[in-house]
């Protein structure tokens, strides 16, 4: 495992994070002592960065890392957030970022979750009817209260995030970005490494599309990924090419000595943006079997040929589909 990472802010996490998500019926139903025995699995392995939300399970997903956290709150930097209204399953019905709301929900957090202090707080998303001053003033003062450590923000553009950082110190900003989805990269994070806000991929996998284990036509019903256009079947099909870019990589860096995953790949990909970019970047991939942690963790040692990294950089291009059902809730739909 290597050395630990300072996003900003001075917060420290591991290389790798755990996105909690995946341990929600978000991608279908869920044993939780499976669910638990991942998670310890994860710390075990030193990814003792771990992600939640309140939404995610309709707060279940807090209250299985609760459990967790009653055995090693010590090992772990917890990062939750707020602002949704809903469940990812079952769809959201609100975006709410007022500051009598930022309060509530973090109280309701701490309860779930059993802790008195959160490491890392989020806003969600971003709530257009409320100036982003009243929410992060909101936040900051959780932070002089001594519930919250760090603040942080997901998919707000970079003028969004401009303004945040003029209020508080911003240590993490967390939005969609992977191969297939690079749209952060035009704004949001050139304005994270000027301002020394480090940067959280989610869904560094593609939600599992990049591995080339996923048929999108092959989706259960409750299947979130459903929603999404680039997981609509004649869109997966025209993506089927960013795999392969993906799978042709990994089979060369194989060939030439260092055994190489699809995921692996992807996950390096990203640590190799951040290098060039200027900024810390530490992904959150979510998954359900243990196995897949070790496999990440894979990545940290993984180098690539400018040529193999060019291969990479285009395979976006062709890419078909919008990353959000509602590009409005993302950053790329408000910049």
């Amino acid at each position: 495992m290597a050395a630990s990472v300072q996003l900003g802010d001075g917060l420290t996490v591991s290389p790798l994070g755990f996105g909690g998500m995946a341990l929600t019926p978000v991608y279908g139903e869920v044993d939780q002592s499976e669910a638990l025995k991942t998670l310890h699995h994860a710390v075990d392995a030193g990814v003792s960065f771990i992600d939640t939300a309140d939404i995610y399970g309709g707060g279940g997903n807090e209250e299985l890392i609760a459990r967790l956290l009653e055995e090693r709150r010590g090992e772990v930097q917890l990062a939750t957030k707020f602002g949704l209204v809903g469940t990812p399953a079952t769809g959201y019905t609100d975006i709410r970022g007022d500051a009598a709301y930022v309060r509530q929900a973090l109280d309701r957090s701490l309860q779930r979750l059993g802790t008195d202090t959160i490491d890392l707080y989020y806003m969600h998303r971003r709530d257009l009817r409320v100036p982003i001053v009243e929410t992060v003033e909101a936040m900051a003062g959780l932070v002089q209260a001594g519930k919250v450590r760090h603040l942080g923000l997901s998919e707000v553009t970079a003028e969004e995030l401009r303004e945040a950082s003029s209020i508080h110190p911003i240590a993490a900003v967390q939005s969609e970005w992977s191969i297939w989805s690079r749209d952060v990269e035009r704004n949001v994070v050139p304005a994270a490494a000027g301002l020394g806000v480090g940067f959280v991929p989610y869904s560094p996998l593609g939600r599992g599309f990049l591995t080339g284990t996923v048929d999108a036509s092959k989706l259960g019903s409750n299947d979130f990924r459903r929603n999404i256009p680039r997981f609509a079947e004649d869109a997966a099909v025209a993506n089927q090419g960013v795999v392969a870019a993906v799978q042709a990589v990994a089979a060369e860096v194989s060939a030439a000595g260092q055994s190489a995953t699809p995921a692996q790949v992807a996950l390096a990909w990203l640590l190799a943006q951040g290098r060039k970019l200027g900024l810390p970047v530490v992904p959150i991939p979510g998954t359900r079997k243990a196995h897949r942690i070790d496999e990440n963790l894979g990545a940290l040692g993984l180098n690539f040929t400018p040529a193999q990294l060019e291969k990479l950089d285009t395979a976006a291009d062709a890419v078909v589909g919008s990353r959000s059902a509602d590009p409005r809730w993302v950053s790329e739909g408000r910049e």
